[in-house]
């Protein structure tokens, strides 16, 4: 049976997880001949000293002979795809239930069955990504163990009660989660159905937990706590966990998986859409789509600000740190992600966009669309407009320099801090339109409100710009750093207002013509497929980034990195890692779309099985 079969992958995973955790004490060589030395000399217990407190070993000084290789084998690389493909995963499984816990709760509201059904098919294609993501962490763990013992054990001995708890919380959530997938059916109606939507709280919880405890361990090497200068341990288990930038990558990837989980459902629905065999096929995965585009582009709106709030407290942790961030070494992969989420917020556009073909009274809106295309293509122009140019000796003397003479000022930050809010902006004004674009409003006062909207848009456009450009280059540093904020909260409010006006004025709306479901080109799908595919590609770029700004390091400027590998990689090696990952990702998430519809397909079989004798 397929549960069976999952739970077994499930509980064998983590047994060997459990297994090499607790046996790796036992079988783990000294980091040198000094410290098995020193280890040796100080066997012999001290008995003045209390027994209640934990010694911790300073950080191991290693060289590359201390790092276990095998021939043929790139440590580095395999541990990198290993570790990006439990991420991409896990930010899935962890996504999904989130708003599949929100869709049955709307479901269970409007007592409209449709909702439960595609909360019963979102998380029907988490079962066996989540059977993966158990396979790649165990999988992960015996890659650390083999090629980077020393460092597990130091950071095994810091986090020990976490890790012990996180084993316990894995085992939790995979039973809810069974019990969440497989009752499903079972447990509906009256009081059994809001036991199941405690089983999907409960659900959400234990991942969210899972997460942050995995977030602290990854934190902890980036922004280390409770450390003397020799790495040396002296705080619990709570100190190391909440270091500096704990809470910031908590945000940063709470709102990242939610908008990443909606776009790989969002796939799911095209994939389904395309390959549908009749007209309610279509609708019914035409509509999943809809409103899996919906959870991607409404997490992707406050995503860039998360991650300017975790910049920030990069900076503040460590200037050199921040420096080489963003204008150091990997400061040319923020062009490549400046790339990409251009691509994510132009595909979700498109999207809605196509979408208002639905709509018999679209034709009202159609035209502004043209409009909003230049101010989108014109922010995501800005955006990737690099500072300084890779340029030959020649093309410098050239050039005059490594500016260009009239793009060099668009390279600079608030030239990007103007456009991301523009693109922000005006994606959500896409999708304003769409929802406006099937309702005739019915309130005395829509011309009052349109005319608030629009001067709205128009007062908060003009104080963006002004803030961009006036305090971005005619200012100090200070004021154009701090003139982001205001630029921000601008466009919250614009956002905000402007929703609730909205929601006001088309209070009572009447609907121009149903919706006509289904009524989709299926070019319209590819842009789901291509919001995945850039989700994925710039999930990877954007690990790699938090990993490599350690550089040299395994435990920032605490605990140095003696492999082979410590060096940063070059930008196209980057690149090339990334989207092997990525393929080897899409192709296991469509191996995963392929299996759930095969689970669901039933083949009644004449003529091969006897027939009972009644």
């Amino acid at each position: 049976m397929l549960l069976t079969r999952n739970i077994r992958i499930t509980c064998g995973a983590f047994l060997l997880a459990v297994f090499a955790m607790f046996m790796l004490s036992a079988f783990m060589p000294a980091a040198n001949a000094s410290e098995a030395a020193a280890t040796a000399s100080t066997a012999v217990p001290d008995a003045a000293a209390p027994a209640t407190k934990a010694i911790f070993p300073p950080a191991p000084k290693l060289t590359e002979a201390d790092y276990p290789s095998i021939k043929g084998v790139n440590a580095r690389v395999v541990v990198w795809l290993v570790a990006q493909l439990h991420l991409w995963f896990g930010a899935f499984v962890v996504a999904v239930p989130m708003f599949v816990f929100i869709i049955e709760a709307i479901g269970m509201a409007t007592r409209e069955q449709r909702y439960d059904k595609m909360a019963y098919e979102f998380i029907k294609v988490t079962i066996t990504a989540y059977s993966l993501t158990a396979l790649l962490g165990g999988l992960l763990s015996f890659c650390l163990i083999l090629f980077y013992p020393d460092l597990f054990q130091y950071l095994a001995l810091i986090f020990k009660e976490s890790m012990f708890a996180y084993a316990l919380l894995f085992f939790a959530e995979s039973a809810v989660l069974y019990i969440y997938y497989y009752g499903w059916h079972w447990l509906q109606g009256g009081n059994k159905k809001w036991v199941h939507l405690t089983l999907g709280l409960l659900l959400n919880a234990f991942g969210l937990l899972l997460m942050f405890l995995a977030n602290a361990w990854t934190t902890f090497m980036m922004s280390p706590a409770a450390l003397d200068a020799a790495g040396v341990f002296n705080g619990d288990t709570w100190a190391a966990i909440h270091n500096f930038l704990w809470n910031p990558i908590n945000l940063h990837r709470t709102v990242a998986n939610v908008a990443y989980g909606g776009s790989i459902v969002g796939a799911y629905a095209a994939f389904k859409f395309l390959s549908a065999k009749n007209k309610e096929e279509r609708a019914h995965y035409d509509w999943m789509g809809y409103n899996a585009n919906f959870i991607a582009i409404g997490a992707l709106l406050p995503l860039p600000f998360a991650g300017y709030y975790l910049t920030a407290e990069m900076y503040a942790y460590s200037q050199q740190m921040g420096i080489t961030l963003m204008g150091g070494v990997f400061a040319w992969i923020f062009i490549i992600q400046a790339v990409l989420i251009g691509a994510l917020f132009l595909s979700a556009n498109y999207y809605l966009w196509c979408g208002m073909g639905r709509s018999e009274g679209a034709h009202r809106y159609n035209h502004w669309i043209k409009y909003i295309a230049v101010v989108l293509v014109v922010s995501f122009l800005v955006w990737f407009t690099p500072h300084t140019l890779v340029l030959t000796n020649s093309e410098l003397k050239d050039l005059g320099g490594p500016y260009h003479k009239y793009l060099g000022v668009l390279g600079i930050m608030p030239a990007k801090n103007t456009a991301v809010n523009f693109l922000i902006l005006f994606t959500y004004l896409s999708f304003m339109f769409y929802r406006r674009s099937n309702k005739f409003v019915t309130v005395s006062w829509a011309k009052v409100g349109n005319a608030a909207q629009v001067a709205l848009f128009v007062a908060g456009s003009i104080n963006i710009t002004i803030l961009g450009v006036y305090h971005g280059y005619f200012t100090n540093t200070v004021i154009k750093i701090a003139a982001s904020i205001p630029q921000v909260l601008t466009t919250l409010v614009i956002i905000i207002v402007s929703v609730i006006i909205d929601a006001l004025m088309y209070k009572g709306a009447k609907d121009v013509a149903p919706l006509r479901w289904g009524r989709m080109p299926p070019r319209s799908q590819y842009a789901l497929f291509l919001l995945a595919v850039s989700f994925t590609w710039l999930m990877g770029l954007m690990g790699y980034v938090r990993s490599g700004i350690r550089q040299h390091w395994h435990v920032y400027n605490m605990f140095r990195d003696g492999s082979p590998d410590a060096f940063t990689p070059g930008l196209d090696y980057v690149a090339n890692i990334v989207s092997i990952g990525t393929i080897i990702f899409m192709a296991m998430v469509i191996f995963v779309f392929w299996l759930s519809t095969v689970s669901g397909k039933h083949v009644v079989s004449k003529g091969y099985w006897k027939e009972q004798q009644a």
